[in-house]
């Protein structure tokens, strides 16, 4: 299969933005591509996804009708797209790891674009290494809680396993599991969950599942958490997921409520022809920024609910 491919002209960026908003040092957040999914075990094609999102992301529009104003004014800019190594995926893990806090290191706010759900262990490792007490929001169709799969610790099945090593981590939508995966939520730890059908039964879920996170939060988005019918383009789809206003809804109510500290947004396989999901995903990137920047805002007018 191809590599993805990314334009050379100056703007192939997130929004296509000019240099005054995108430019690294006057930027607040920052977008880091990572075209990888060797772990998949079913349909591959997530290396595929950063590519997709950030073609589709130059054709939306800056202002953000919900919020009022246009996140991007804030500054992202695009880090390369980071070259995977082809030795295995624990080096792999480590390079992405190496990424992360490299680009920590300047004080700004990454949002990752994958590839499958093993780039996010490496990313939350990082993230924990620079704010204590890291708690994790995932989305996701699948537990992810298999401590091996496929000969490997690493794969993305065990992606939520892994974050547990260095944060809590609380799933929402999850609606696929082993009995030893569901025995391990149920024994405690750092490993809390809200599946599909909590969520449809308890019309105070978002409240439920904000008082849960600790903070900080990180949020991974495993792009299956959305019901197939509105992004099918995952490599395994399960039926009976969240909708788009769903997930924003507790996005927003997250970023005020809590402290925000970064995320990255996995597992979309593009599907020629199909190009919806993919709007989809370089959306929900650019609404969780503005949440984000929503959020900060409100704690410099001094107007903040983020716990203390």
């Amino acid at each position: 299969m191809r590599r993805p491919s990314y334009p050379s002209e100056p703007d192939w960026n997130f929004l296509g933005l000019g240099r005054r908003l995108s430019e690294f040092e006057t930027s607040r957040y920052l977008i880091l591509p990572v075209p990888y999914d060797a772990t998949t075990s079913y349909r591959s094609g997530a290396r595929y996804g950063p590519e997709a999102i950030i073609a589709s992301s130059r054709f939306m529009e800056f202002y953000d009708e919900e919020l009022g104003f246009e996140p991007c004014r804030a500054g992202i800019h695009t880090l390369p797209p980071l070259d995977v190594d082809t030795s295995g995926v624990e080096a792999t893990v480590g390079r992405i790891f190496r990424a992360a806090r490299s680009a920590l290191a300047s004080g700004k706010t990454l949002v990752t674009l994958g590839g499958d759900h093993s780039i996010s262990p490496p990313l939350v490792r990082a993230h924990a290494a620079r704010y204590r007490d890291l708690h994790v929001l995932q989305f996701d169709a699948h537990s992810d809680l298999r401590d091996s799969y496929m000969g490997s610790r690493f794969n993305h099945a065990c992606a939520a396993r892994r974050m547990g090593e260095f944060a809590g981590v609380t799933g929402v939508g999850i609606r696929s599991m082993t009995p030893q995966c569901a025995a391990l939520v149920k024994s405690g730890g750092p490993f809390s969950m809200f599946t599909a059908g909590d969520i449809r039964a308890d019309a105070g879920w978002i409240d439920r599942v904000v008082d849960a996170l600790g903070e900080p939060v990180y949020v991974t988005i495993d792009l299956d958490a959305f019901d197939p019918s509105v992004v099918p383009s995952t490599g395994t789809p399960e039926p009976g997921g969240l909708l788009w206003h769903d997930v924003t809804a507790l996005l927003r109510e997250v970023a005020r409520r809590r402290r925000v500290v970064g995320a990255d947004i996995v597992e979309l396989s593009p599907i020629p022809g199909l190009h919806a999901p993919d709007f989809l995903a370089a959306r929900l990137v650019y609404k969780l920024i503005g949440y984000m920047e929503d959020a900060r805002r409100d704690r410099a007018r001094g107007r903040s609910s983020v716990r203390k």
